[in-house]
């Protein structure tokens, strides 16, 4: 795992607000320990969970999306080292492997336009070698019977995700995707809109289920293409559920489920699904923050969610003051799927 940038116990300190009378997560989740192999103290730790961020917007910035998403894992470790370990969810369950390192690919797009065609093919380029980053680091924590929690970017990451837990498991994956846009568009070179297509067509994914599509922001090629493919590719809309009540949520994600827990599967959360929450398709219309806590609760509540994948947030795209805040709601999405994953008898 050579492009990964270890987090260490100093790392932890520095972020963690040690106060009189309390215990914070900062002060009991794992880090591997400096000269020690990595793969090694992975198989052997006794603890379940592995975070780790993908520090990058550049899917986003291929995908017309506005640069920001970079910013997301730095705000949610900061917030995670912050939560009280008390008897609901306890930060020694959790192993921080540390990031991803795309700074040389970050520094490589400061100057690439997406308009001009040759900038356009370096950007999917760039893509592609992330891609190949993210699903090695995913191998490799499942293989070690781990469950991987992942940070940050863009939904390009989708792919590496996907792709790294069917090598491992040895077999095509499901996921669900929590989002406004299916990304599952055509096959174009890589960018943030197509990352379940491509693992579609590569035959890593097996069963894909969108769940609250916005009605006005889904071509109608997207649509077309889903219609041919509903053994294995089905949706919701956001408008069908919440607007006009065609739909209720809870038998909605009952339904999801359904489809799709007959193999491992991925959770993917995009933050733009939220309204008021700074991301590179921001939105004021959407599904709540309770609403989506619910969610991530009831699909991590299953012996077969592989993995959960919390991306698109871009805290430098927020109100200054109140930029950790997108941190601190991806804390709580990390701790509600370790609660409910740890409830699973």
């Amino acid at each position: 795992m050579e492009k990964l940038l270890p987090f260490t116990m100093n790392d932890l300190a520095k972020i963690t607000n040690h106060r009189s009378g309390e215990i914070k997560f900062g002060e009991k989740m794992i880090t591997v320990p400096k000269g020690v192999d990595t793969l090694t103290f992975l198989k052997t730790c006794e603890a379940k969970y592995v975070l780790f961020g993908i520090p990058e917007d550049i899917g986003v910035r291929a995908n017309f999306g506005r640069p920001g998403t970079a910013s997301a894992w730095d705000s949610a470790i900061r917030s995670i080292a912050n939560i009280q370990h008390n008897r609901f969810c306890k930060g020694s369950q959790i192993i921080v492997l540390g990031q991803v390192n795309v700074s040389a690919e970050m520094k490589e797009v400061e100057n690439l336009d997406f308009h001009d065609i040759d900038d356009r093919s370096k950007l999917s380029q760039l893509v592609e070698k992330i891609d190949k980053d993210v699903s090695h680091i995913v191998f490799n924590i499942i293989k070690s019977g781990k469950t991987p929690i992942i940070i940050g970017g863009g939904h390009n990451n989708s792919y590496g995700n996907i792709k790294g837990t069917a090598l491992a498991k040895g077999k095509p994956v499901n996921a669900v995707n929590f989002d406004a846009h299916s990304d599952f568009r055509i096959l174009e070179g890589r960018h943030s809109g197509n990352g379940f297509s491509y693992a579609y067509e590569e035959g890593f994914l097996k069963k894909y289920f969108i769940f609250g599509l916005h009605e006005n922001y889904t071509s109608k090629s997207v649509l077309d293409l889903i219609k041919k493919t509903e053994d294995r590719v089905r949706y919701n809309t956001y408008d069908s559920l919440a607007i006009r009540k065609e739909k209720e949520f809870n038998q909605e994600m009952i339904s999801a489920l359904e489809f799709i827990k007959t193999d491992y599967y991925g959770i993917e959360i995009d933050l733009d699904a939220i309204p008021n929450i700074a991301s590179s398709a921001m939105t004021l219309s959407g599904f709540s923050v309770e609403e989506l806590r619910q969610f991530i609760s009831f699909f991590g509540k299953n012996k077969n969610a592989s993995y959960i994948h919390i991306c698109e947030g871009a805290p430098d795209l927020g109100e200054e003051k109140n930029n950790h805040l997108i941190g601190k709601l991806i804390g709580y999405f990390v701790t509600d799927f370790i609660k409910a994953n740890n409830s699973i008898v």
